[in-house]
């Protein structure tokens, strides 16, 4: 049997030599430890997003109003960063009141719509605790203004601790 008969070996040319001329192995993992994972599960706190935690604050004030006015299913209630410039959309502030939620009534076949402003309300709070007070305030205060009614009739508990 001569030497032509056995299959060409592979061409490692395009592989990176190490030191000696042996192609280098490449690996992710130095260590031997696997890839890293989340710092935590999904389901931890720890991995939602500020934004997400105030979405979640919003939802809960909603769910103890709808309880009460089912009317409320009809409403979008929706989360912005920050209101838009004086003079624009959110019309109707300055320098020293800026709005901490939104309403803009039904229309042109679209629901009313509710907005909570998180970076007015995160500023002016400190707390989880005071943040969800904040936002049910504000929740009730909007829901009243659509209503046509009394922050206080549309929630008994409003502006008690």
């Amino acid at each position: 049997m001569t030497d032509s008969t056995l299959p060409p070996l592979p061409n490692d040319s395009d592989a990176p030599a190490a030191v000696g001329g042996e192609p280098r192995v490449r690996r992710r993992d130095r260590h031997g430890r696997g890839m890293r994972g989340p710092v935590a599960p999904p389901q931890v706190p720890l991995s939602a997003s500020r934004a997400e935690l105030f979405g979640d604050l919003v939802r809960d004030s909603v769910e103890r109003l709808e309880r009460r006015w089912p009317q409320l299913a009809d409403v979008e209630f929706m989360v912005g960063d920050v209101p838009g410039p004086p003079g624009g959309a959110e019309a109707g502030w300055n320098d020293e009141a800026v709005p901490l939620g939104g309403l803009a009534e039904a229309g042109d076949g679209r629901p009313a719509r509710i907005v909570v402003f998180r970076r007015p309300v995160e500023i002016r709070t400190k707390t989880r605790d005071e943040k969800a007070m904040l936002v049910h305030e504000i929740v009730v205060e909007q829901v009243a203004e659509l209503l046509g009614l009394s922050p206080e009739t549309v929630d008994p508990r409003y502006g008690q601790d």
